[in-house]
């Protein structure tokens, strides 16, 4: 008897029965019908899930727990932080992160020392290129002949220093060495005479006449001539009758120049003397004397002479505290 109870408690998954469609109020409608028959040949349609038990003893379906449409549009329209992050592109993120500017003091003290040096480059780079501006636009020809006066000025170095070389060798092997020293001497005090300007001198040179009708020139002008001519090698120069030495000075005055105290008008000749193809070249170069002198409305003639004489003359001083050292 006992196991006829048990038996009917737990019945076999075999031995179940269908139960019978529930009727009523809580009746599922289609839950259990009785299905139509199928020919052989149509394929078998895959189960459908099996109903559960409701409570209260009726079936149904299963279904999944509804999305509020608000939530899953939201969620499709707006991508996650990380996601954003993620899709900015290289110089976006950088722009990002520059701006708005975060400035320190030590940063702005090492702009402010960086824009000091980079305007003082500046500054100098400009400056040498205007220094180099006159060369930098000057013909082929002109180069050409500065390089040449270049070379003739190291000529002219090198023969001076060939001569005080023979000087010392005559002093060194003369049986008489007093008649040469004394012979040495007196050549020495002309040439000395001739620089200080005591002692006239002749020779080749060049004429140089600036005509100034509209009262243009400056004392720097022909401060600027002078130098040029030193500098090609000039040996001797007078102006308008003053002699020109290593102390003299140039000023304005009036309408004209001052040459040492003595007043001088236009035009104003130059009478130098040295190599004449070393001097005209000099006042010729781009950016130099002859040019100078053009854009002042003023004009330059440089004539070439086989002679030359330069006759005016500097009174010879005394000085009041130098003393030969060989006395």
């Amino acid at each position: 008897m006992s196991d006829q109870n048990h038996e009917h408690e737990h019945p076999r998954q075999d031995d179940r029965t269908t139960p019978e469609p529930p009727t009523g109020p809580h009746a599922v409608p289609g839950a259990h019908q009785a299905p139509s028959p199928r020919p052989a040949s149509e394929p078998r349609p895959a189960p459908a899930p099996r109903p559960t038990a409701a409570p209260g003893g009726s079936f149904r379906k299963e279904l999944p727990d509804e999305v509020p449409a608000s939530a899953s549009a939201s969620t499709e329209g707006e991508a996650p932080p990380e996601r954003l992050g993620s899709d900015l592109s290289g110089r976006q993120r950088l722009v990002k992160g520059l701006w708005p500017p975060r400035i320190t003091r030590a940063q702005l003290i090492v702009a402010l020392l960086l824009f000091g040096l980079g305007f003082g480059l500046a500054v100098q780079v400009a400056s040498n290129s205007e220094g180099d501006s006159a060369l930098r636009g000057a013909r082929q020809e002109d180069l050409v002949r500065i390089l040449d006066e270049l070379d003739d000025r190291t000529e002219r170095l090198e023969d001076e220093k060939q001569g005080l070389e023979e000087q010392r060798d005559e002093l060194e092997n003369s049986s008489d060495q007093a008649e040469e020293a004394r012979r040495q001497t007196l050549e020495r005090e002309r040439q000395l005479g001739i620089l200080a300007g005591t002692a006239a001198a002749q020779g080749p040179g060049i004429t140089l006449v600036i005509e100034d009708p509209k009262g243009m020139v400056e004392s720097n002008m022909l401060l600027d001539a002078v130098q040029e001519l030193r500098a090609a090698g000039a040996e001797a120069i007078q102006v308008n009758g003053v002699r020109v030495v290593a102390g003299t000075y140039l000023s304005d005055s009036g309408d004209g120049v001052s040459v040492d105290g003595n007043k001088i008008t236009a035009p104003y000749r130059f009478k130098v003397i040295g190599k004449p193809q070393d001097l005209e070249p000099a006042l010729n170069i781009p950016g130099g004397v002859v040019q100078t002198l053009e854009k002042e409305q003023a004009t330059a003639s440089v004539e070439r002479s086989a002679k030359i004489v330069v006759d005016a003359l500097r009174p010879a001083r005394q000085p009041d505290y130098a003393r030969s050292s060989s006395q």
